[in-house]
């Protein structure tokens, strides 16, 4: 079932939006639609999947209507863990609509995914508010601030990185719910990572796990593929190896050079990255070990 919402829609303020992992067993889709029935809610929009053996896993996200949930959503969410989601030992969240993700981007001197962010932020296309925007260097200031967005630049270096990491730690405390690296040309720390869980997400300008680490276009023209793409991802401790979220190719030839490979994936990247952060607002991402399970339009 389906129904369109848009930010002109009379009734966004009382459409939430319910995640929820768990054992499959019978009988789940039942006391959430049955719970939900029993508020007064409408349901709008439902999808949900099950990952069968041996993992028998269920997932489901389903957005609905039910009028002055801004009020009621405290005892909304207690008397669904007690009715509902304990029987079934449910790891599940609830949000509404119209709540927005503070979003801090990192970014280093490439600014193609940047702006990109920025500017469907400004615009409403990305349901986020976006902070402040960090950097390692101080080359895009101009361009972020003459948007309207704060730039805080924290130098790292080899022998400063332990202490720009906490400098960061402290800048963001209370004041972001994700971090984007939009191409971040540094490696973060597994103390940082794991403040973050699951909230940091990151754009690799290859098709990942081919052409992990540095310069993958490269890699990619000396070895001469014929599709070149992005990946974004979480960011756990090991590099370039957290759960995927989104990726897109495009068909290369021969004819091109590292530098014409670099333009083109330079627009892969900047639509896969936003595509991640929007599903991610949208809580239409659940994250299932080294995988994700995502539910998009």
């Amino acid at each position: 079932m389906s129904q369109a919402l848009t930010a002109q829609s009379p009734n966004l303020l009382d459409i939430g939006r319910l995640v929820v992992c768990c054992a499959d067993k019978p009988g789940i889709i039942s006391a959430v639609s049955t719970f939900l029935h029993n508020q007064g809610a409408n349901i709008v929009d439902l999808d949900q999947h099950s990952s069968g053996a041996p993992e028998g896993k269920f997932f489901l996200r389903l957005e609905f209507e039910l009028k002055n949930l801004g009020t009621r959503k405290d005892a909304f969410v207690e008397t669904f863990n007690e009715r509902v989601a304990a029987g079934y030992e449910m790891q599940w969240a609830l949000t509404r609509a119209t709540e927005k993700l503070r979003v801090a981007i990192f970014v280093s001197k490439f600014d193609h995914a940047l702006m990109e962010l920025l500017w469907l932020a400004s615009r409403g296309v990305l349901p986020i508010d976006i902070p402040m925007v960090v950097s390692n260097h101080d080359d895009l200031r101009a361009q972020v601030e003459g948007l309207g967005f704060n730039f805080e630049h924290i130098p790292v270096t080899a022998e400063n990185k332990a202490v720009s990491e906490k400098a960061t730690i402290e800048l963001l405390e209370d004041k972001v719910d994700l971090i984007v690296l939009a191409r971040y040309m540094q490696i973060l720390s597994a103390e940082f990572v794991s403040h973050y869980t699951s909230r940091i997400i990151n754009i690799h300008h290859s098709f990942l796990p081919a052409f992990a680490g540095a310069d993958p276009y490269r890699q990619a023209y000396e070895k001469g593929v014929k599709l070149i793409g992005a990946t974004s991802h979480y960011v756990t401790a090991q590099l370039d190896q957290g759960p995927i979220i989104e990726q897109e190719v495009v068909r290369v030839s021969h004819r091109l050079s590292v530098a014409e490979l670099k333009h083109l994936g330079n627009d892969v990247e900047r639509k896969v990255l936003a595509r991640a952060v929007r599903w991610h607002a949208e809580n239409r991402v659940i994250v299932d070990g080294n995988k994700t399970v995502v539910f998009t339009k």
